[in-house]
């Protein structure tokens, strides 16, 4: 998402609005106007990430980085109302069904991307486990190399480092001097991921790699050329620009960031909190109602977990088992290939099953890697990272490597069925094959939709065979209870004032995740308020909507078309996921009707 000069897109958005009014007025339909619309939108976020557009053709786009000056977001913020102006002359009520949820969900983003720059959240470009010299250091995996123009272009890459760090920096220091940074109790150990960048010898960093390997054609002389120019930009611009940074963060922005940890005590922080627990559960819930219905949850999954105790014939306390999980070394893999070659073994058995509950599969295929070892250290256990349908590679699963003391095998079914299969890469792969929708719907992912249905792939598992033993079955109540606690806990930092330590025993107490993993997350939770909210809420609807079309269609019930109707929309917010599985059951009543007629 990204950035052409103000006046230039002002005319141009001017202008369409004339055309497009005319056109109406004309006698045009609003399904035509809100189509072109949102491929004036896409146009328009292509213009502010240069990467992006390089990747699609754009000549002007290469070798640029996107501007993150305050001036350049303002200049957003105007053409954001003006794009907003003109999808509110679009009448909602003329479109059809499908289009209706389209423009409600562009008229959404686009409010919530002026929402942003009014927070100036692009004053704090960092959290606990990611930050903008990651974004840096990732330059040759966004790119491509089969011409020399190519790597001119990247080597032109390379030399806008500097200026984009100092925006970055400029953006920090204002926002601390107004009270809106990290907070302090996340960051030590930060500068270490910084300094994993720095490197003596340029053929040894991550934006030498394309270098190493050469399409074939190019000549030897074109060869030394560009190694010569890339190790002396590696060396002369880039690695000093980490260097500042790294000074930068140890010397000013470490030591002066914020005390507290409550988003409640940032400038606008309740306003902030409330647009941000709305961004990521699309529901109009308060803190308080979210933080009892974690209470709630807690409840039951702590009974459920005794009794898996219990079953396991273990002889002692809850605050023992979970002593004696977190420190056997039977539950641990010895070696990163074996911690990947069983997440992998994984995969593919879940793989296995998927058409018993599933009629659509994704055709894009996935694999199973490790967590890039300069960021492994602070980032969470795993995540999916997809990839475009037309790209070279496939989507992939992390598996964290780092720490294998820390990582438990009891857990690596429930992370794999929610990061893999049948979690975020078949629900996300699937959406990118919904050509009836929009461009923007396709890549979407709201929160509370993906993450929601992350974690109900997670209690799948038990459907499709997994977890047959009580240790495993432990670990899947545990990364349960892990999400229920997350209501719990990031209401109660940012919200009612409860301490880090008091939300790290919490987790402790009541889940086997490694102590390590445990004080990662809530770091997490601190420097990305809401955002943990998304999965139970999200699970809890889908369990919810999945009971209702159980109850009304009795025997008639299919789990296959119910699983295709909800990926059937790509993400969605859960209030329209509601209204299509009502949909849903009201059309299989029909079907059934017919069926029983005949």
């Amino acid at each position: 998402m990204k950035l052409i000069k103000a006046l230039f897109i002002s005319t141009i958005i001017s202008s369409s609005l004339l055309v497009s009014s005319m056109a109406v007025n004309a006698g045009e339909d609003y399904t035509q106007w809100l189509h072109e619309f949102f491929d004036k939108v896409e146009e328009y976020n292509l213009k502010q990430n240069p990467l992006w557009a390089a990747s699609r053709g754009d000549e002007s786009a290469k070798g640029k980085l996107r501007d993150v000056s305050p001036e350049a977001y303002e200049a957003r913020k105007q053409q954001l109302h003006e794009l907003i102006d003109e999808l509110n002359s679009i009448k909602r009520f003329d479109l059809s069904a499908e289009d209706q949820i389209s423009y409600d969900m562009m008229k959404s983003q686009l409010e919530q991307q002026v929402a942003e720059i009014d927070f100036k959240t692009y004053e704090m470009p960092l959290n606990s486990e990611w930050g903008f010299h990651i974004e840096a250091a990732g330059l040759a995996q966004r790119v491509s190399f089969r011409t020399y123009e190519d790597y001119e272009n990247y080597l032109t890459l390379l030399t806008q480092i500097p200026g984009f760090f100092q925006q970055n920096i400029s953006n920090m220091k204002a926002g601390q001097a107004r009270g809106f940074s990290v907070s302090k109790a996340v960051l030590e150990g930060y500068s270490d991921g910084i300094k994993a960048y720095i490197k003596d010898s340029a053929s040894d960093t991550a934006w030498f790699t394309p270098f190493n390997n050469f399409p074939k054609h190019f000549t030897e002389e074109q060869k030394q050329g560009l190694i010569k120019r890339v190790t002396t930009i590696i060396g002369q611009v880039v690695i000093p620009e980490y260097q500042n940074y790294l000074k930068f963060f140890e010397e000013d922005y470490y030591p002066n960031a914020k005390k507290t940890i409550a988003a409640y005590d940032f400038p606008e922080g309740k306003a902030y909190y409330q647009n941000q627990l709305k961004l990521y559960t699309t529901l109009d819930m308060t803190p308080d109602e979210i933080h009892e219905i974690g209470l709630s949850e807690v409840k039951r999954i702590r009974a459920e977990m005794e009794q898996v105790i219990k079953d396991s014939g273990f002889e002692g306390t809850f605050a023992e088992f979970l002593d004696f999980l977190r420190t056997d070394p039977q539950f641990y893999a010895k070696t990163p290939e074996e911690l990947i070659k069983e997440a992998s073994y994984i995969s593919k058995r879940m793989d296995h099953k998927l058409p018993q509950f599933f009629g659509k599969l994704p055709r894009q295929p996935y694999g199973v890697v490790p967590v890039p070892e300069a960021i492994a250290p602070k980032y969470t256990t795993g995540r999916y990272s997809g990839a475009p349908l037309d790209s070279t590679r496939a989507g992939e699963y992390w598996v964290n490597t780092y720490a294998l003391d820390k990582r438990p095998l009891y857990n690596l079914e429930a992370l794999t069925l929610h990061e893999a299969v049948p979690g975020h890469h078949l629900q996300t792969a699937l959406a990118k094959e919904l050509e009836h929708l929009p461009s923007f719907r396709q890549n979407t992912y709201i929160s509370a939709f993906g993450e929601g249905w992350g974690l109900y792939s997670e209690k799948l598992g038990l459907e499709a065979g997994f977890y047959q033993d009580p240790y495993s079955n432990f670990g899947r109540l545990t990364y349960e209870m892990w999400r229920a606690i997350r209501l719990v806990v990031d209401t109660g930092m940012h919200t009612k004032g409860w301490t880090r330590e008091q939300a790290i025993k919490m987790m402790e107490e009541n889940t086997a995740l490694s102590t390590h993993n445990v004080r990662t997350e809530i770091d997490r939770y601190i420097s990305w308020p809401a955002q943990a909210l998304s999965y139970k809420l999200g699970e809890l609807k889908i369990l919810e909507l999945r009971a209702k079309a159980e109850k009304e269609l009795g025997s008639d019930f299919d789990l296959r078309k119910f699983h295709d109707a909800v990926l059937a929309n790509g993400s969605i917010p859960l209030s329209v996921l509601e209204d299509q599985i009502e949909q849903f059951i009201k059309d299989e009543k029909v079907l059934i009707e017919k069926n029983h007629s005949k």
